[in-house]
């Protein structure tokens, strides 16, 4: 059977929506372009995105509610039914799943009672599994409403969610304090995070991300070991004495199956 149409904002709310709207849409040359902000506004209203939010942001943008959900389910930040204060996105992806990932998620759904995409009763916590939350030389890593946790283990990813739970004050290893998923909605939607000292302490990369910078720099020390530049030998990329190579990833060595000079030869189709 068809759906009845989305049921309405409250006149009060919709006033205010309609207030921050504006204000979005008039940073955009194209109304059109204000759809991903818009999807954040209504999220940060209701905790997730739903049909009622998402028909204000066609009326809002002169667009089809087709073309709303198209981008409302091609985008995983847009939560499509209710979820808890706090997002707790444990990445599986290779590296943090080697590392440890897949313990932590597993200890959590156990430790949470909860599966994937599934919100605790109490509506504190929602767990998720993220294919990747490029931080992975910080590996593994555990986010909470997109804030990072690095270098988690299982135990400290279960008393993470329990200080969640309990209300007890949680600080990111790096980044902005923690605030509600709703806050960090309305953040992403482009409103200013008024919080004393919460743009400062956002902060930059940490310092495993800068490492390839300063031997690039020359900055790392005497001791550092480098990987030749592809296409150069070592010689030619004239390491730092003392260095030698982590791997063969960016070397310049040719170790693809498929390349003739391969020692196994060239790969074959399948078949032949």
């Amino acid at each position: 059977m068809p759906q009845l149409p989305a049921p309405a904002y409250p006149a009060e709310v919709l006033t205010r929506l309609e207030a921050d709207a504006k204000e979005v849409i008039a940073r955009y040359p194209g109304s059109r372009s204000a759809l991903l902000p818009l999807l954040h506004l209504v999220q940060s209203e209701e905790g997730y995105v739903s049909r009622t939010g998402m028909a204000f942001c066609a009326d809002q943008l002169g667009l089809t509610t087709a073309e709303v959900t198209a981008v409302a389910t091609f985008y995983t930040m847009y939560r499509r039914r209710p979820s808890g204060d706090y997002q707790v996105g444990v990445c599986t992806n290779t590296l943090c799943a080697v590392m440890g990932g897949d313990a932590i998620f597993d200890r959590l759904k156990d430790h949470l009672g909860v599966g994937n995409d599934e919100t605790t009763e109490d509506g504190k916590v929602t767990l998720e599994h993220i294919e990747c939350n490029a931080a992975c030389d910080f590996a593994p890593v555990v986010m909470v409403n997109w804030e990072f946790f690095d270098n988690q283990t299982p135990e400290s990813a279960t008393q993470l969610v329990d200080d969640l739970i309990a209300g007890r004050t949680v600080e990111p290893t790096r980044g902005a304090p923690l605030c509600t998923y709703k806050d960090t909605a309305r953040i992403l939607a482009g409103f200013p995070d008024r919080r004393p000292g919460a743009v400062e302490a956002s902060g930059g990369a940490g310092a495993a991300s800068l490492v390839g910078l300063k031997l690039a720099k020359g900055e790392a020390g005497p001791h550092a070991r480098v990987v030749a530049p592809r296409g150069e030998t070592p010689q030619d990329a004239q390491p730092q004495k003392g260095a030698e190579h982590l791997s063969s990833h960016d070397a310049p060595q040719k170790t693809s199956a498929s390349d003739p000079e391969h020692p196994a030869g060239p790969a074959a189709e399948e078949g032949e």
